[in-house]
């Protein structure tokens, strides 16, 4: 179990967050597409939308009742498409970085619900989880609506266009939720689902703190590009940058030492006989 939980922290740790967008080929095709194929992208961009998959997955973790769940997604799924439908609609925007950060926000938080938290660290009941996951839900859906925002989106045929995607999502959370459960329910009947619940979720916490790193490292350099170049070889130096800085002050002035003395020896040495004028050979 142990060899699972480092396999799987080590694929999250390999994926490419900045990845979890739109592709050049989607932009491409967006203006063409027809409204089946606004389904696919969206069930596609909720299959690979791993901080939305990692919050269900935190949220139906300990729920066992089917009508229970039903009632949590639902709650979710309410309220991902409210923010989702409008705020594409009426083009409300924000930093993708940003909102992709308070999403990671909501994993760290379930995951920290689920560790009974609120009552052992804070001495307190934990908030009412229907009304969190709804809530969370329009944060969700915020967060597909500035990945949706970056098609090119015709007037025309845009509201369609909006509940197809919207559909294709629904589509997407269905696939993954199925997977998910049938994973927990086979795990649930084994003593090791005692044994490591709390350190799945422990692991849920470290996933959700990897995820707000990383957006907030990508907010740094989406709104400071010039201290922060967002170019992929710049980038993997640029934060060696005041070591290369530091070390071309120390050796500046052995460097101009080395350079004027080449340069003397390699000048014609001016030189004399008697008299003469001076001259060199």
């Amino acid at each position: 179990m142990k060899k699972l939980y480092l396999a799987l922290f080590s694929l999250l740790a390999s994926i490419n967050v900045f990845a979890h967008g739109m592709s050049e080929e989607d932009k491409a095709k967006a203006l063409e597409a027809s409204n089946w194929e606004y389904i696919e992208l969206g069930a596609t961009h909720m299959i690979t939308g791993y901080d939305h998959l990692l919050f269900l997955f935190g949220v139906i973790f300990f729920i066992t009742s089917f009508k229970e769940i039903v009632k949590f997604i639902t709650a979710f799924t309410i309220g991902h498409s409210i923010t989702l439908v409008f705020a594409t609609l009426y083009q409300i925007q924000a930093n993708y970085y940003l909102v992709d950060a308070v999403i990671a926000l909501t994993v760290i938080y379930k995951a920290f619900d689920n560790l009974d938290g609120f009552k052992r660290y804070l001495n307190t009941k934990s908030p009412n989880l229907l009304w969190m996951v709804f809530g969370f839900g329009l944060i969700h859906g915020f967060g597909l609506s500035t990945r949706l925002q970056m098609l090119p989106l015709a007037e025309e045929g845009l509201v369609l266009r909006i509940l197809s995607f919207n559909v294709g999502v629904e589509f997407g959370q269905i696939a993954a939720l199925s997977l998910m459960l049938i994973f927990l329910s086979f795990w649930r009947k084994t003593d090791s689902f005692i044994r490591f619940s709390n350190a799945s979720n422990i692991l849920l916490m470290l996933a959700g703190f990897f995820l707000l790193n990383m957006q907030l490292h990508g907010y740094q350099h989406s709104s400071y590009m010039d201290e922060f170049p967002f170019n992929e070889d710049e980038h993997s130096h640029i934060h060696e940058d005041w070591e290369y800085d530091q070390s071309n002050q120390n050796s500046s002035t052995e460097n101009s030492i080395s350079a004027l003395q080449r340069i003397l020896s390699e000048s014609p040495k001016m030189h004399s006989h008697g008299d003469g004028e001076p001259h060199s050979h």
